[in-house]
């Protein structure tokens, strides 16, 4: 039966596909058979199927649809920046059919109505499944601790004061104490502030060269040391946000070792990108935490391939235009990254040979359900047809009308880089697909 983009019946199979889960790559091409918005079926060779609507992929890569813990989506309050409808499409647009949302909003995701407000919009624009985070502390002021259970209740599936740490040590302890009996991880967006005051890159080479004020490594690792102990103590599950030195691997890379409930996220810019891209004073390359040396770059590269870093998140922090032209040190922290986190990891990652497509794809998909425990299905009979295929070696480049998020500030405007999402399937639901095709 002919396949039709315009209408994806309500049975198919997807033919002449790669499958990669669980960390490989089929060498042998197969199939995939979706019912109703499940799995009805999946393997190698040719479907034992009749009588149902065939689309030849004509050698995709076929994965699990990709998760990214740690998103802005703005809404409600900055909504010129992004909302959950432009970001979520803009997710889909990334292979992305699952995201999980940033509390830092205005006003910020503090209690069990917040929580409500953003999965009901993103169920009625339906382009990825969400997942909000509730604040740590009411407003993000770090002085209390907000209602855990209610907003868990509603469908928070963590904690964070993310976009400022959570100063105050007791307050931290209680946190990963109360979320640990809650099952749900505390996120740490590590940094002391003492350490790092002003600054507004990384302390180093570039930052003295160039006459701004530097953010020193040990800004990050002294937090996370804090933070590990904590979690030690407590038993409660801590989550590394945003990875950016070499310390900060090792101190995560020990912890686990010691049997400490940690997880680590990296984004694809510290992985990709060290501190001289600020050469030429872009805000595009103003984040927080910033761009660090070779070496940090290096290491954190080295711990998502050997699994001490457990997953790629995007940190995906859209600014308007205007306030990316402010000058360097006035600028917003933040750059964009749900539709380019696929070709950058295959550009930095895969060609360079730190990790295998099985290995992102694990880190971009598997990995982070499991790290935050998500109830999304897996790439196997019965599960939810939320699904990706995938170009690993279609190269494109980065430019203002590739993207669909409202906002624009990408660090890879104008790169070329390799891997296209070509098609993403929510609960086998089309969501995106490559207009190319």
């Amino acid at each position: 039966m002919e396949w039709s983009w315009k209408r994806i019946p309500a049975e198919y199979v997807v033919r002449d596909v790669r499958i990669c889960r669980q960390g490989k790559l089929a060498k042998r091409k197969g199939y995939l058979h979706v019912k109703r918005g499940v799995i009805e079926g999946i393997g190698v060779g040719a479907p034992a199927v009749e009588g149902v609507p065939v689309f030849d992929a004509g050698g995709l890569v076929l994965a699990p649809g990709f998760v990214d813990l740690h998103v802005h989506f703005r809404e409600p309050g900055q909504e010129e920046k992004e909302t959950i409808a432009t970001g979520s499409r803009a997710a889909a647009a990334g292979g992305f059919t699952g995201v999980v949302t940033m509390p830092n909003t205005e006003p910020a995701v503090d209690n069990s109505g917040m929580i409500r407000y953003q999965i009901d919009r993103a169920r009625e624009h339906n382009f990825c499944r969400v997942f909000p985070t509730g604040a740590v502390s009411p407003g993000r002021k770090g002085e209390a601790m907000t209602e855990f259970g209610d907003m868990v209740a509603a469908g928070a599936v963590g904690f964070t004061d993310d976009g400022d740490p959570v100063a105050d040590g007791a307050l931290m302890a209680s946190a990963l104490k109360y979320a640990g009996m809650l099952g749900v991880p505390i996120i740490s967006h590590a940094e002391d502030p003492t350490i790092v005051g002003s600054g507004v890159m990384h302390g180093g080479y570039w930052s003295a060269r160039l006459g701004l004020s530097g953010m020193a490594r040990a800004g990050e690792d002294a937090a996370v040391f804090r933070d590990i102990e904590l979690a030690r103590a407590s038993g409660g599950h801590l989550h590394v946000a945003h990875v950016s030195t070499k310390g900060t691997v090792e101190l995560i890379r020990r912890a686990k070792a010691e049997g400490v409930h940690v997880t680590a996220e990296a984004t694809p810019h510290h992985f990709s990108l060290d501190h001289s891209r600020c050469r030429d004073y872009s805000p595009l390359f103003k984040m927080a935490p910033p761009l660090r040396e070779p070496d940090d770059v290096n290491a954190v590269a080295e711990g998502l391939a050997d699994g001490t870093i457990d997953c790629i998140a995007t940190d995906h922090a859209p600014h308007t235009a205007t306030e990316k032209e402010y000058q360097f040190d006035q600028a917003p922290f933040g750059v964009i990254g749900l539709e380019t986190a696929f070709a950058v990891g295959v550009t930095y990652l895969v060609k360079t040979g730190v990790m295998d497509l099985g290995g992102l794809v694990r880190a971009m998909s598997e990995n982070p359900v499991s790290a935050f425990n998500l109830p999304l299905g897996k790439l196997e009979e019965g599960g939810g047809a939320d699904f990706v295929l995938l170009d690993p070696d279609e190269e494109w480049t980065v430019s203002p009308k590739t993207l669909l998020s409202r906002s624009r500030n990408s660090a890879y405007m104008g790169e070329t880089l390799t891997g296209r999402v070509k098609a993403t399937f929510l609960r086998g639901r089309l969501t995106w697909r490559d207009q190319a095709e």
